[in-house]
């Protein structure tokens, strides 16, 4: 078997994996990148996940009635094909054109420490490393009932393939990815049943948030079954019957496909992380400190694998404290995250960031609350200008301080708005600061102006 040993060595082509390969590798160590599948060159969210899956619910939205479903579900699909092929080359090119760089196609798993055996159908390479990033990412979990395997059944990344385009289409979960879709699929034309095991969708939002989005969801031919259970699914042929029980008994629904949006696991199932004495807890995921590392002396875990926060921005943040950790001060932490925000990318998207007003109060925090729904807005006329005035905005403001503690925009540009209140918590700026701002018109971030001049005691 042939052997070769290299400085840093990655397993995976995820965003913190890549980025650390890329920074030092043009600082001179010498790297090896590991990666299984070619159409993983890049990582998960150009392409199966963030990327892709944009291009999709943004190509929905543009659909129109008069518009032949299928067939611009068909030209979404091979548009979001392109997409991904130009960015996943692009992202090999970055890293192939760095001299101290070495790309090897094929599965590894852990033989030791700081040593890995990959395999490429009958060829076998030992590759040693001091240091060693396990960056394998997650995959789409799927619950163990009869049926889950069937053919008319899928997961977040085989949907985004489905041929043909679903008439009826079953979502299980009712989170952010259930809902995406949710909403994506009735924009191409499909009809949506969402089933939520919960009480309401979306349980940790704001519950007037959930509400409208509900509400909004339901306008675009989305159903939705709450305190629902999927018992089994049977494939006829022809479609798929799903028996659904609720406290008060079991009925059939037929479908043309069902999505299972109910979490994600670890892609770790390969790596035999315990020839390495490499520890994982009891979902599977690779137990690190606040500085990423393992168990395993020199083994670090970067991105959606070591059970964090599965965003992209955060495996882009996990190559920072992993890169302190090998050429800085050491002292970069998870810990000093604040203010994380997050976007569900529906018509228009849910952005949120920091507590929720149920979450300051069981702090037991003297608050602040203002809520507007978007359409009433005065201040913002941009929605209006737009077409699209769904919503509402949230904010929960510390008494004592005047510091933001959080807040849930719905509504257009949301996923930009929400940055400037994440930035805003970060830097300490009031929101007195924020309500009394100079901000550019029309636009959406003009909402602070009145949102914010309305708060009361919650």
């Amino acid at each position: 078997m042939e052997q070769i040993k290299v400085e840093v060595l990655v397993i995976g082509w995820g965003k913190g994996g890549k980025t650390l390969a890329g920074v030092l590798g043009r600082g001179g160590r010498r790297v090896a990148v590991v990666e299984r599948s070619q159409h993983m060159y890049g990582g998960g969210c150009i392409n199966i996940a963030c990327v892709p899956t944009k291009a999709l619910v943004h190509s929905a939205e543009n659909r129109r009635e008069t518009d032949d479903a299928q067939r611009w579900f068909d030209r979404s699909v091979a548009s979001r094909d392109a997409l991904t092929a130009k960015l996943r080359a692009r992202n090999h090119a970055m890293l192939a054109e760095v001299d101290t760089v070495t790309l090897i196609d094929g599965e590894a798993r852990f033989v030791g420490p700081n040593q890995v055996e990959v395999t490429a159908g009958a060829d076998r390479l030992a590759v040693r490393a001091e240091t060693i990033i396990i960056n394998t990412g997650s995959v789409p979990g799927r619950p163990s009932l009869p049926g889950a395997t069937g053919p008319k059944v899928h997961d977040s990344e085989t949907l985004q393939h489905v041929r043909p385009l679903p008439r009826r289409l079953l979502v299980v979960g009712a989170g952010y990815v259930g809902l995406e879709f949710a909403g994506m699929f009735a924009h191409f034309g499909s009809h949506v049943t969402v089933v939520a095991r919960g009480e309401r969708v979306l349980p940790p939002e704001e519950p007037e948030v959930a509400t409208a989005v509900q509400a909004m969801l339901g306008e675009s031919s989305v159903d939705f079954l709450v305190a629902t259970e999927v018992e089994r699914i049977d494939d006829t042929g022809d479609e798929a019957v799903v028996t659904l029980t609720t406290a008060d008994g079991s009925r059939q629904v037929g479908v043309d496909a069902v999505l299972f949006a109910t979490g994600r696991r670890p892609a770790t199932d390969a790596l035999d992380l315990a020839a390495a004495g490499i520890e994982s807890d009891d979902r599977g995921f690779v137990v690190v400190d606040e500085h990423l590392r393992t168990s395993v002396p020199g083994v670090f875990a970067v991105g959606d694998v070591n059970g964090g926060p599965q965003f992209t921005y955060i495996s882009l943040d996990d190559h920072r404290i992993v890169l302190d950790q090998l050429t800085g001060t050491g002292t970069r932490a998870t810990s000093d995250r604040v203010a994380v925000p997050s976007t569900m990318f529906l018509t228009p998207p849910v952005s949120r960031v920091g507590m929720t007003l149920a979450q300051a109060k069981a702090e037991g925090r003297d608050v602040l609350v203002a809520t507007k729904n978007i359409a009433d807005i005065a201040a913002m006329p941009r929605p209006k200008i737009v077409g699209e005035t769904h919503g509402l905005i949230t904010v929960v403001v510390d008494a004592a301080t005047d510091l933001v503690l959080g807040a849930t925009v719905f509504s257009v540009d949301s996923q930009e708005v929400i940055n400037l209140l994440a930035l805003a918590m970060r830097a300490g700026v009031t929101a007195s600061a924020l309500r009394d701002g100079i901000w550019t018109h029309p636009s959406s971030t003009e909402a602070l102006n009145e949102v914010l001049g309305a708060l009361h005691p919650a």
